[in-house]
């Protein structure tokens, strides 16, 4: 079956995005692998070509686009002949 673990919570991202701006240790203040924190930093960052001071981690940034990244998989299960028809052409190149 494949590893399991719980995907960071909006709680837990706001704490990071506090930690990350003051420069504080986040993993053992979260109890979190330091990977998992790394991962969700990098997935979740938010860049803006036009304003590059706004870059950065926000917690609700990250969070909406945790949850449309989800949505996806979501619409893959509610709709079987999608998934079948995505992994079909996938097979096929």
């Amino acid at each position: 079956m494949g590893i399991h673990y719980c995907h960071l919570k909006l709680v837990e991202r706001r704490k990071l995005a506090k930690w990350l701006e003051a420069e504080m240790p986040i993993a053992d203040r979260l109890d979190r692998d330091p990977s998992t924190i790394y991962k969700d930093i990098k997935r979740n960052r938010y860049t803006d070509d036009e304003l590059p001071k706004l870059n950065g981690y926000y917690a609700l940034n990250a969070q909406g686009m945790y949850e449309k990244r989800r949505a996806i998989h979501r619409t893959m299960i509610v709709l079987p002949e999608l998934k079948a028809a995505i992994e079909g052409r996938l097979k096929a190149g």
